[in-house]
């Protein structure tokens, strides 16, 4: 599976932004999806995952109550609803998919495929 990640910018404090990771091929629904950030000189670190249907989600405690991750399957998509954005929200957003993965798959060694990144950067 191909990802390609889009969506980021420039927000101040307290805004919101939507990620997008749109997938190719035809069997997308077999995959658990996840969101991964890394700011410079940081390990990347996991945000969210989603199970195959869309139907249990998980989330980093430092996003969670902010953070919404969801996926369409008749789009093959799967996006990141970021809220209330802080300054150290700021980093580069990828997704990730793997056909072993779960919605409490944590750890990147675990996400066989990647997208190329999208750069969020909140200004305080």
């Amino acid at each position: 599976v191909q990802l390609q990640a889009s969506g980021g910018g420039l927000v101040q404090a307290g805004g919101s932004l939507r990620l997008s990771c749109a997938a190719s091929g035809r069997t997308f629904i077999s995959y658990g999806m996840g969101w991964f950030r890394q700011a410079p000189g940081k390990e990347r670190e996991f945000v969210a995952a989603i199970s195959r249907s869309g139907g249990y989600a998980y989330y980093a405690d430092s996003v969670k109550g902010r953070f919404t991750i969801s996926r369409d399957n008749a789009k093959n998509t799967v996006y990141l609803q970021m809220n209330s954005l802080k300054p150290e929200d700021t980093a580069v957003y990828y997704c990730a998919a793997d056909l072993m993965a779960g919605w409490r798959t944590l750890s990147a060694d675990n996400y066989g495929y990647w997208g190329q990144g999208t750069q969020v950067t909140v200004s305080s």
